[in-house]
């Protein structure tokens, strides 16, 4: 007869399984975060709309927003990805688990506050981000770690972990906007978080991926990986950054335009056509494009600044680089991971396929509707949302489940 087991026994079983990978505590609470965070801005959509009135909140929504994107839905993917591969990349010692333990406690604890804080005060949303910046220290500080006593260190990781700590400047600049209401701070938040700790993590991770993996799929496949493409691309968000900050988007293009030909070459090299063959290799490569195309809608806007002085792209360009390249990128990187690591076969089922169309949908329909006027470009932007709630779901609903449930192949991990 089976032995039903008392409910403490079975939490624990389930808490030794959730513990027992770092992707498994990062990634879910990621799956969570990128339906709530839509599901906040959604409603502030809608709210726009008349449809209902949106809660007044103690930041503006569009700052919630910013720091929800670039803080709040994508480093708990980073994090739980590379504390997976930093050790088999540079041959290190395998992350202990208290330390990616203690990363879930204060990222997941700091995010709940921060919710609260928004309906409640000020404080709360400083004590969040306190709380995050904790988090921050405690999986830079495990990581680095890892770095220091591996063999193997390269390029990639070193510039990983300058972009990791950008990242927590980007939270401590957000944190000193709340305390004193100063504009620079959250300016200095968001250009920081976007283009000198997410664009450098999500390319590095894609140059040093991608061919690796074409390679391992493509027959006759021959691996290019310049080593002229992590210092260009830094360069070129550095030199991105500067220009917004100092206020001279006009010529911003003289960095947007190398890097957008730089990474169109990149997809074309990587044989971007070829990637079809195998699903969850063309979801890499789909996301790379994104980075091509938004890049040269950011040259084109600064041109378009600096001929006639009128920005005809808006956000445009943002969400091309957001949508399609970030969140792309992260559903395909997350999504084999989950296989991989799971003792799955890795392969895109139909159902991680059109999450995927989904994220792309919701990206074109953002950009579509930074050219409509009022109302119309109002209800793209809501169909967006939606699209993006609906892909989320959908994957959360196949892969979250993965994460409480020991491996199919009985291996460890």
């Amino acid at each position: 007869m089976p032995i039903d087991r008392n409910p403490s026994e079975l939490t624990s079983t389930r808490w030794r399984t959730f513990t027992a990978a770092p992707h498994r505590m990062m990634f879910l609470p990621g799956a969570f975060q990128a339906v709530l965070v839509m599901l906040f801005w959604f409603a502030e959509l809608l709210g726009r709309t008349g449809l209902w009135a949106s809660p007044p909140l103690v930041i503006s929504a569009n700052g919630a927003h910013v720091f929800l994107m670039l803080f709040g839905v994508f480093p708990y993917f980073i994090f739980g990805f590379l504390f997976t591969v930093y050790p088999r990349w540079m041959g290190g010692p395998v992350m202990a688990a208290s330390r990616y333990v203690a990363v879930f406690v204060f990222l997941v604890t700091g995010m709940v506050l921060f919710y609260a804080g928004l309906f409640i005060s000020h404080f709360l949303v400083a004590l969040s981000l306190v709380l995050q910046l904790m988090g921050w220290g405690v999986a830079l500080y495990s990581l680095f770690i890892v770095f220091r006593q591996a063999p193997k260190r390269g390029p990639h990781e070193r510039l990983l972990n300058l972009a990791l700590a950008a990242g927590m400047l980007g939270i401590a600049c957000f944190l000193a906007g709340i305390v004193s209401q100063a504009p620079l701070a959250f300016l200095l938040a968001r250009e920081i978080g976007l283009w000198l700790f997410m664009m450098p993590v999500v390319f590095l991770v894609a140059h040093r991926m991608i061919p690796f993996f074409s390679q391992s799929v493509l027959i006759n496949y021959i691996m290019v990986r310049p080593a002229w493409g992590p210092p260009l691309m830094v360069a070129c968000a550095i030199g991105h950054a500067a220009f917004e900050i100092a206020d001279l988007s006009a010529w911003r293009f003289l960095v947007d335009a190398p890097l957008a030909i730089a990474a169109l070459h990149l997809s074309w090299v990587w044989q971007f056509r070829r990637s079809f063959h195998a699903r969850l290799l063309a979801m890499l490569h789909i996301a790379f494009l994104w980075l091509g195309i938004a890049m040269a809608l950011y040259a084109v806007q600064s041109l378009a600044l600096l001929v006639t002085g009128t920005d005809y792209l808006g956000r445009a360009p943002l969400h091309a680089l957001g949508i399609g390249f970030f969140t792309g990128m992260v559903v395909a990187m997350a999504s084999r991971v989950t296989l991989g690591h799971s003792g799955r076969a890795l392969e895109a089922n139909d159902l991680t396929w059109r999450v995927l169309f989904g994220v792309n949908i919701a990206a074109v329909l953002r950009i579509v509707a930074e050219f409509l006027p009022g109302t119309v470009g109002g209800i793209l932007n809501a169909l967006a949302a939606a699209a993006w709630l609906l892909s989320f779901l959908l994957w959360g609903r196949l892969y979250a489940p993965m994460y409480l449930r020991p491996r199919i192949d009985r291996q460890p991990g």
